[in-house]
């Protein structure tokens, strides 16, 4: 006997409600008893009841809820289901959690599982037989429901979606985001319309005239983009910090010429005082260049060869646009010294390739895809008990539907990139096949890579000293979490589901990515959660490193054009003709600015790395372990702040209150 009070959450946005009716049971050890209740959900609205029953139901184990219709048959956003339990034999009522966090469709009847704080190992033997049966009967579901898909080959698979109507519902975006994501797509084209209307221009004059399509930003970018220490800075904490390494040798590839050898002394002297720092783009050699509107574009594989000066600024010293090439002649190699107008050339044509490279690699593949196959892998794998599902879904919201709407308009044929980037056409899927297939488990665990690529230590390095902390903090986090469910290294081998989704991720999401060191097995739980705090990092505050520069690099479009109509110079010998033949036409130039608006603008409904709206977990352990997070997050933010204040140009990506929980845009 005992009395019940129960309360029904309801997602508060666009279509959360229902007309239909809404019948409850509530399953416990010993028995289940049916609620004499019907209600109509209500968007953003708490349904509260009292009831008082008769039979002793014993520990609640499940809420069941059925949505019945008669007319009009629309889905329910259910966030989740309390039950406070109040017995003669208790001191206090006790609370009880039921997560839902999905849409009720249909008029089966729908099972929701307890949020124990508790594996199913921990339980009793008949307990356990029930919650394995949901756990069964759930993932078969999600199976028929998440399959994979080969998009293109050569690459990770995908979700099994043509476009963003085939994704399950609960992977779609909420109505308040569609209705923002389309307007901004929107408010982009018609800012090209509109740029394009304003300028008078057939093609570009001067280097200067780019001003007229940037409107109301970017001034600094504007104005010190020629300098070659701004040039160097941002391959350290630009939109793209992925590229550069401390060079261990002299490349095999920069042949130097005779009459150089003062330049070879130079580079030597710096390699032994470890302040050799270099950048090489030959991942794009021999990738076949665009066609746009019937005129080839130009495509280069350029190398850098840069110094850290004492003051921490990296500047470059030499540039080598194309590897050498058996039969041709020797590539020019281009100075400081060199013409200002030659010199700059060169450099323009390095951070086209690194525009290519960020988008397509570190930005693309490296974050937007691999949390793809991280999410797929979760939902077909780790059932809705699982505490390494309650971990990582919350850092999967929206990754689907927006990867699959890139699928048909960014990078699909005729899609954004074949409209104005060099790369477009075919050879955007070549790079993408290229560095998947040297995609490697410790270039996902950012410390690990930063050490491999000499970066550890650099003052001026902000993105690194960032990186550093936050990886720390998202590794406390998981930790707390890990440690809570796993009593040691024995529970993680023995957990079916966990070892499922390894190989899941491993062995079919990367298509056989073991032998370039991702896991296919957990043997302990600090090997769990190093690779979830890849996963959660990948998902977050990676994405967030490599999105959120996009406006304030590529908006001044001759800092990073998008594709280059003239080809490599072969020569010193440049003019202010050759290089505005060289840039992106005007039309081409006007979308850049909107497509980099669009894909890294502040989205209005994000959610914060760490402040999940959802909660999946109950119990004070668990909710300790998030405050502490979220605590070790805020002593960042004011660190960062303090940092910045004293910088003539802040690092703010890596912010934490800059970061979204998952991959929305």
């Amino acid at each position: 006997m005992g009395r019940y009070r129960v309360r029904v959450d309801t997602g508060n946005f666009v279509f959360a409600a229902s007309a239909n009716q809404v019948q409850l049971w509530l399953v416990g050890h010993h028995s289940e008893a049916k609620l004499g209740l019907w209600f109509h959900p209500a968007r953003g609205q708490m349904e509260d009841f009292e009831v008082d029953l008769k039979e002793d139901l014993g520990p609640l184990l499940f809420v069941k809820l059925q949505k019945i219709h008669l007319l009009l048959k629309d889905a329910w956003f259910c966030n989740h289901i309390t039950v406070w339990v109040s017995e003669k034999n208790m001191e206090e009522e006790q609370e009880i959690l039921f997560p839902c966090y999905r849409w009720v469709q249909g008029d089966g009847i729908i099972c929701l599982p307890v949020a124990t704080g508790k594996e199913t190992w921990m339980m009793e033997k008949e307990v356990q037989g029930l919650f394995q049966k949901h756990r069964e009967e759930e993932l078969e579901e999600r199976r028929r429901l998440y399959r994979w898909n080969t998009w293109r080959k050569g690459l990770p698979l995908t979700v099994d979606a043509m476009t963003e109507k085939d994704l399950p519902l609960d992977m779609r975006f909420h109505e308040d985001k569609k209705i923002d994501f389309v307007g901004a797509e929107v408010t982009g084209l018609m800012e090209v319309v509109l740029k394009r209307l304003s300028t008078l221009l057939s093609s570009w004059n001067s280097l200067d005239d780019f001003a007229q399509i940037v409107w109301g930003h970017q001034k600094r970018v504007c104005e010190s983009w020629k300098d070659d220490d701004f040039f160097g800075y941002q391959f350290l904490n630009g939109a793209n910090p992925t590229m550069l390494r401390r060079s261990t040798s002299l490349p095999t590839r920069l042949v130097i010429p005779p009459g150089a050898e003062e330049l070879q002394t130079q580079l030597e002297r710096k390699l032994q005082e470890g302040c050799l720092f270099e950048a090489d783009f030959s991942l794009l050699d021999g990738i076949q260049p665009n066609v746009i509107q019937g005129e080839r574009q130009y495509l280069a594989a350029p190398l850098v060869m840069f110094k850290m000066e004492p003051d921490g600024k990296l500047l470059p010293m030499v540039i080598q646009l194309q590897p050498p090439c058996s039969g041709s002649p020797v590539p020019p190699l281009f100075l400081p010294s060199d013409p200002s107008l030659t010199w700059l050339l060169a450099k323009i044509w390095v951070k086209n390739s690194d525009l290519q490279l960020h988008e397509l690699q570190a930005h693309l593949l490296k974050t937007h895809l691999m949390a793809e196959v991280f999410a797929v892998a979760t939902m077909r794998c780790l059932s809705g008990m699982h505490p390494i599902f309650k971990l990582l879904v919350p850092h999967f919201r929206y990754t689907m539907e927006i990867n699959t709407r890139a699928r048909t308009s960014l990078i699909s044929e005729g899609g954004i990139f074949d409209q104005v980037t060099n790369t477009g056409g075919g050879g955007h899927l070549d790079i993408l096949r290229r560095a998947t297939a040297c995609l490697t488990y410790r270039s996902l665990c950012l410390p690990n890579d930063l050490a491999d690529r000499g970066l550890l230590g650099i003052p001026s390095a902000l993105y690194v000293h960032d990186v550093l902390r936050l990886w720390d903090i998202i590794f406390r986090y998981v930790q707390g979490i890990v440690h809570l469910h796993y009593s040691g290294d024995k529970d993680v081998q023995d957990d079916s589901e966990l070892q499922a989704w390894c190989r899941e991720i491993t062995e079919i999401g990367l298509g056989g990515a073991q032998d370039r060191g991702f896991p296919v097995s957990f043997k302990s739980r600090a090997e769990l959660c190093h690779f979830l705090t890849m996963c959660i990092f990948t998902s977050s505050a990676q994405h967030s490193a490599v999105s959120q520069g996009q406006q304030d690099w590529y908006t001044w479009v001759p800092n990073a054009p998008d594709t280059m109509r003239q080809p490599p110079p072969t020569t010193k010998d440049v003019t202010l003709e050759m290089v505005m033949a060289t840039m992106p036409k005007v039309y081409q130039s006007c979308l850049q600015i909107a497509m980099t608006w669009l894909l890294s603008r502040v989205q209005p409904n994000r959610v914060l790395l760490g402040y999940p709206k959802e909660e999946y977990f109950s119990g004070p352990e668990s909710k300790a372990v998030l405050s502490r997070f979220q605590e070790d997050l805020d002593i960042l933010e004011r660190e960062i702040v303090a940092r910045n204040e004293g910088l003539d140009l802040p690092y703010e990506y890596l912010l934490p209150s800059r970061i979204e929980n998952s991959i929305t845009i």
